[in-house]
Parts: structure tokens; sequence; C-alpha cells
């Protein structure tokens, strides 16, 4: 398999008064092409802040991180904002829909700021609604919709861009139980398809969803693996892994 991602030695590091705090602490990680991984920690373990370094949100204090074979350890603001945008689309707890905006004007917007035709912005945000089922709705505003229907909205527009990777922030967090099984379904179909996903969460029960799992604690990896062996972890009640 290709990587498509490949941190080595990753630091994130802040000075708060006069203590360090090392949010990431010499984390090396190295994801495929087509996997479906999930980042799991609770809070203040440092996944937040890897899966920034991983969305081209930040950069590391120290170490190196490759997307698709681009360096982007030492990139300026405005490169990191490209890079973003062509290689990353990005599923937030709260949606991040903009209310006077229909749904098709909502999915549009990163193919807006690419540069995208107004023609072919407009059949390829309809093509993304049609995957998540509501192609009819796209005249909508976000407030007529469900919480998972403005989930599926929020992916959708993650899909326009065609992207290497989906990076989905607590994607269920807003959500009831049924709803949240149905955007993970979702998620999961769409890695089936060959899609690139990588889910940041704090609860084992949906990291359970993905295929791969890796665990952070205290800024460093102390499990990465099958989401099987996981599980036979999390059922055998191991403390280390179970959250506190």
């Amino acid at each position: 398999m290709e990587p498509l991602i490949e941190l080595k030695h990753i630091y994130k590091i802040y000075q708060m008064g006069g203590e360090e705090v090392r949010a990431n602490d010499d984390i090396s990680l190295t994801i495929f092409r087509g996997e479906f991984v999930a980042i799991v920690g609770k809070s203040g373990s440092g996944k937040s802040t890897l899966m920034n370094i991983i969305g081209a949100l930040d950069v590391p204090t120290d170490g190196d991180y490759m997307l698709g074979g681009e360096d982007v350890s030492e990139m300026t603001d405005d490169q990191l904002a490209a890079i973003r945008n062509r290689m990353i689309g990005f599923v937030f707890q709260q949606y991040n829909l903009l209310p006077k905006l229909n749904l098709l004007e909502n999915v549009e917007l990163p193919l807006l700021y690419a540069g995208v035709p107004a023609g072919e912005r407009k059949e390829r945000a309809l093509a993304s609604l049609e995957r998540v089922g509501l192609a009819d709705k796209w005249r909508n505003l976000p407030n007529q919709l469900s919480g998972g229907q403005q989930q599926r909205v929020s992916i959708a527009r993650a899909l326009a861009g065609n992207p290497s990777l989906i990076l989905a922030d607590e994607p269920t967090g807003a959500l009831d139980s049924r709803t949240s099984r149905d955007v993970l379904e979702f998620l999961k179909e769409l890695n089936e398809e060959g899609n690139t996903i990588i889910i940041i969460t704090h609860d084992n029960s949906i990291a359970l969803k993905a295929r791969r799992v890796v665990r952070i604690h205290d800024g460093k990896i102390n499990f990465d693996g099958d989401v099987n062996e996981y599980a036979a972890i999390l059922k055998a009640g191991s403390e280390k892994y179970t959250e506190q």
C-alpha cells in the first residue's frame, strides 16, 4: 500500500508559564491510502493537537510530516491553506454550515476557494449531495434539516473537492445514538469505496467502528493496531486503555 501520511518523531511543545508542555511527544505514525483509522484519547491526551498537525492546521515544533509525498512540517500559513483545500476534507462536530446559504452553496464553498468555475462547482456539489442522499433538498437552508442530515451535508462538502483524506473530528458528538450509527455507517461505506478516513474521538465505542485504532495518552501513542485487538483489550478491562 502507498503511504498517505508519514509522521516521524513529531513533537508539539508549548510553554505555559515556566512549564514545558509536550502535547505531542515523539509521535511516529504511518497511515496508508484507503485506511479507516480512529485516533482515540481522553481530553488532554494530545489527540486534538495531532489532528491539527495531520489536518495541516498547525505545524510541529519538531519532526517531519509528509502528506501525499509533500513535506508539511515547515509550510507557511498560505501553503498550509493550499494543501488543506486540495487534499483534506474536514467533517466537524458542529457541522460548520453557513446558516444563510442553502445546501448547494454550502457544499460549493471549498470549490469556490479552489477557483473551480461556477458550472463545474454546481455539478460537483450536486453530485456530492447525491452521494449523501440529499440532492433533492439542495435549496433548503441548514436549519430546515435534522442534525444527522446537516452532518451528511458537511460530509458532502468534504467530498466535493475529491480529497485524498477525510478528517472527521468527533463527527457524532452532537448527534443522538441512532443518528450517530447512521453517520458512522456512511463513513464506513465511503471507506469501502476507497476513501481514506481518520476519525478523532474520545469515545471507545466510536473508535471500534474503524478498522485500525491509534490510542494517544499523555502525548504519546500507547496503542496502534487492528480494531479487533483493541476490542479484546477493552473487553479484558485493561486500565491502560479504558476511559478514565
